[in-house]
């Protein structure tokens, strides 16, 4: 499980960095306005416009892939519990995880 983890954050690491060198390389020579607030673009606010801001090679759409990964990870690691535990036929586990797993996608899915 540990390892689930290690690889989980790398990946996410890594598709950071990928989008961020991306980013960087596309705006180079550009000055922000600091003076106006401007809020994210719709399309990253949603998973779908995020897969398709990927699919187009969009570098701030990467960078939210490998945040989203990275919050993927330990619902990943609690996944996993759940199935080890079972294959282990500890019940008690198994309902334990299936709890935190639960809670976690609920917070997930109604974070509004």
């Amino acid at each position: 499980m540990g390892r689930l983890l290690q690889v989980g954050v790398l990946l996410a690491s890594l598709v950071v960095l990928l989008g961020g060198i991306l980013y960087v390389r596309a705006h180079a020579g550009s000055w922000p306005d600091d003076h106006t607030f401007k809020s994210e673009p719709e399309n990253l606010r949603q998973i779908a416009g995020v897969g398709r801001g990927v699919a187009a090679g969009d570098p701030a759409s990467i960078i939210v892939l490998g945040v989203l990964l990275l919050i993927a990870t330990p619902v990943a690691r609690v996944a996993f519990a759940v199935v080890a535990f079972a294959m282990e036929r500890d019940k008690l586990y198994v309902a334990v995880s299936l709890v935190v797993l639960a809670v976690l996608l609920f917070g997930f899915i109604y974070s509004r």
